[in-house]
């Protein structure tokens, strides 16, 4: 399997891997697999760092393209397909960075990592192997030190 991780898994693989189920971390440790990160996780993650809602952000945002290069992660641009994609996508949901995701998810046929329903819901194939508790979905900043999952480890 070729995931995309959705923002708040990213950041639970980066700071907070006891929230990922154990075949998830093995998933995105296996140097098979090849890993994606969508430029819409750095758009939000930037975002919610200059709001205050990300503290402690700024040292993973200044080593975003180190993190993804040490971790093995791939990171996918965003071109105006995936961005018309993204805002036709059918549904009420107006998380800008979801539909994105969403786009990405169905443009690219991979399957998005993700305890979000609502990324399922604009259409995503979505996958998780454990029930997540709500409340918790991106709450907390991830640790600023080494990646917490790592590929080939």
């Amino acid at each position: 399997m070729n995931p995309l991780l959705d923002t708040c898994t990213l950041r639970w693989a980066w700071g907070r891997p006891g929230r990922l189920s154990p075949r998830l971390q093995g998933l995105l440790r296996d140097p098979d697999n090849q890993v994606w990160i969508s430029a819409a996780s750095a758009w939000e993650l930037a975002t919610k760092h200059r709001v205050g809602r990300f503290p402690g952000g700024g040292p993973i945002l200044a080593e975003w393209d180190d993190r993804l290069a040490r971790d093995g992660f791939r990171p996918l641009a965003i071109s105006s397909r995936h961005a018309l994609r993204a805002g036709s996508l059918p549904g009420a949901h107006r998380d800008s960075f979801d539909r994105m995701i969403a786009a990405r998810s169905l443009i690219e046929a991979l399957r998005v990592a993700t305890p979000d329903a609502e990324i399922a819901a604009l259409g995503a194939d979505t996958v998780w192997w454990f029930p997540a508790d709500a409340e918790a979905a991106g709450s907390g900043p991830p640790a600023t030190g080494s990646a917490a999952v790592r590929r080939g480890a």
